[in-house]
């Protein structure tokens, strides 16, 4: 048997988890002082309430887990006999898969027999929560192992996102985005454009004016990089702004027709900690990702 891991990073919930049969890595965050496992501390993420604490001045930390939290993930598994694949977010974007590889490697020790699997989306968020799914996808249309690491090796970098953030100061205390301080100003109303590379990192490729050029910015990526794009799914995320989620949504339709399949999705808050509230962003199937 095989069991498939994905991590909250990926946006995905339980919900959508349990519809492929996903089990979820908890990655945390903390708020003075003490750190939140979502879907372990809580059920459901109420997103207003987190959103909200940050545009009262709340400023959440990040961080890794521990080798001892990977085992209590994994052992189960190969001690039922099962195998692991595990589609995680971007490995350069943290230390947490160095812990993850040591348990990896003193589980392999322990189950020689067992087979462990990783495929990195070399993204986070939305277009994780994109590849994330279109695995599930294909194992739940009866694709092999080596099938799916196959696609993942042709398929992971024709996924692209792009987004905006609407205050810079969260990004720039956590010194996640290559080149942020370029776009850093002092005009408001200034937004950086953002996007995973193709290492899984992200950088700053420029900044408009407004939310109206930020959003119109979003959607020319859409049509000038989309690929195929009506036959795969078009993934909105938003950091509590479900209004800047829908004039995404409305630009796309208008601009590319009202047949896409489109989902949108709130971002998780261990990632919303380091974007702050007030930003979104869209994924899509792509020529490139840049």
């Amino acid at each position: 048997m095989l069991t498939l891991f994905t991590d909250t990073d990926t946006d995905f919930t339980p919900e959508v988890a349990k519809e492929y049969g996903y089990r979820l890595i908890s990655m945390p965050y903390a708020i003075d002082a003490k750190t939140i496992f979502p879907y372990e501390d809580f059920d459901v993420f109420d997103a207003d309430a987190f959103y909200n604490s940050l545009r009262s001045g709340v400023l959440p930390t990040t961080g890794g887990i521990s080798k001892e939290r990977y085992l209590n993930y994994f052992r189960p598994e190969f001690e039922k006999g099962n195998d692991i694949f595990y589609v995680h977010f971007s490995a350069k974007m943290t230390v947490t898969f160095n812990a993850m590889n040591e348990a990896v490697e003193e589980l392999k020790k322990e189950f020689p027999e067992r087979k462990f699997y990783a495929l990195d989306t070399k993204g986070i968020t939305i277009v994780s929560y994109n590849i994330v799914r279109e695995i599930g996808d294909m194992f739940n249309a009866g694709k092999t192992v080596e099938e799916v690491l196959a696609w993942g090796d042709r398929e992971i970098l024709h996924f692209a996102q792009y987004f905006f953030a609407d205050d810079l100061k969260f990004f720039k205390r956590s010194g996640r985005v290559k080149g942020i301080a370029a776009t850093m100003g002092t005009l408001l109303g200034i937004r950086p454009i953002i996007c995973m590379n193709d290492e899984g990192e992200m950088i700053s490729i420029g900044k408009e004016r407004g939310r109206a050029n930020a959003i119109d910015r979003l959607v020319r990526a859409v049509e000038e990089l989309g690929d195929d794009v009506k036959n795969h799914r078009i993934v909105i995320g938003h950091t509590g702004a479900p209004d800047i989620a829908k004039e995404i949504e409305t630009a796309l339709r208008a601009r590319l027709g009202d047949d896409l399949n489109i989902e949108t999705v709130i971002t998780n808050p261990t990632a919303g900690a380091h974007c702050g509230p007030n930003g979104a962003g869209v994924s899509f199937h792509a020529k490139r990702r840049i």
